[in-house]
């Protein structure tokens, strides 16, 4: 998916965010969004994903050459994020067939398959209310990454983490994200050493 951000800002009050990003993401590529803790990165991110309106400039989005709708972007992304909520009665085998029902997964993977290997097979039945925060962060990552949908966007995705947890994150987009385009958000180099291109965030204060 390509998306294209042209003289882009964002200021909440009187204060400016962002602004004056011309940047173009082009498909199937990887990128990095860094900065200061509190300097942007997270509101960057949420206006490419289409859930937060520019103050100025424009962003559009195009799959296969056809221009995106804002109100259908949602359609062809998925995000993981340390501010999303799961549904913690749910069962992480429930979570994902739910998720599933909306947005559909990879051809290559099924729910069980998934469990297996974030490595929660054991606790697949068990509500997520009882989880670890690094067990409901590998949840959270699941959804995103098995998504069948060309743009993905992570947002600090190893927070709660251990190290074998970042090992599997590496994993998962190795194997599975090879041909979609890709937006970190994060400040943690072990996040985005596999990202092609950085955007630094106080380029654009």
């Amino acid at each position: 998916m390509q998306i294209q951000l042209s003289d882009a800002g964002k200021k909440f009050n009187r204060e400016w965010i962002f602004r004056g990003v011309d940047f173009i993401f082009q498909p199937g590529k990887t990128y990095a969004i860094t900065g200061p803790n509190g300097s942007g990165k997270s509101t960057l991110l949420q206006a490419i994903a289409g859930s937060l309106n520019l103050t100025t400039g424009k962003i559009t989005w195009q799959q296969k050459s056809t221009e995106v709708a804002d109100d259908k972007v949602y359609h062809y992304l998925s995000l993981a994020a340390p501010y999303l909520e799961l549904i913690e009665e749910m069962t992480a085998r429930e979570f994902l067939q739910f998720h599933a029902s909306f947005k559909p997964l990879i051809s290559t993977v099924t729910t069980d398959t998934i469990l297996q290997l974030i490595g929660l097979e054991k606790a697949a039945d068990k509500q997520i209310r009882y989880y670890s925060s690094g067990m409901k962060q590998r949840v959270k990552l699941a959804q995103a990454i098995f998504s069948d949908v060309p743009l993905l966007l992570l947002d600090e995705p190893c927070t709660n983490l251990d190290i074998s947890g970042y090992d599997l994150y590496h994993r998962l987009i190795k194997d599975y994200c090879s041909s979609k385009t890709i937006i970190v958000s994060s400040n943690d180099q072990m996040e985005i050493d596999f990202c092609e291109e950085r955007i630094q965030i106080t380029d654009y204060k």
